[in-house]
């Protein structure tokens, strides 16, 4: 896939993604972005609004992807890494931003509308 940043590493598989600090960073503002937009929407007026990480951790292990991480790591660090592995696939051209969105606005709670964006993006994503 394409990478339109030039900050954007190449990595190697899917734990190396999901345990990268310096995106992890990125991807907090990132999917804060994501969650206010479609709360947003939900309410019919701007709102803004932040993730938290239980919520987070909860939706990476109903996706499937607690298994590729480290076996002891805190729910903090699946937090991270679910917002690793989603602003990736954005940077990378996997999941748009408005596909995002319109994923969480569906949903019927955050924790399931996480869980669906991670799913979407762990069967598109390529190394």
């Amino acid at each position: 896939h394409n990478k339109p940043f030039s900050f954007t590493k190449s990595y190697k598989s899917l734990t190396e993604v999901l345990t990268d600090h310096k995106l992890a960073a990125l991807g907090d503002a990132y999917i804060n972005l994501a969650y206010s937009l479609a709360l947003s929407m939900k309410r019919g007026q701007p709102s803004g609004a932040k993730v938290k990480g239980a919520v987070l951790a909860e939706a990476l292990k109903k996706a499937g992807l607690r298994t590729c991480m480290p076996s002891r790591v805190s729910s903090h660090m699946l937090a991270d890494a679910a917002e690793a592995l989603i602003v990736y696939a954005w940077l990378c051209g996997f999941l748009p931003l408005n596909e995002c969105v319109s994923i969480l606005y569906k949903s019927k709670n955050y924790v399931e509308g996480f869980t669906q964006l991670l799913a979407t993006i762990r069967d598109r994503i390529t190394f």
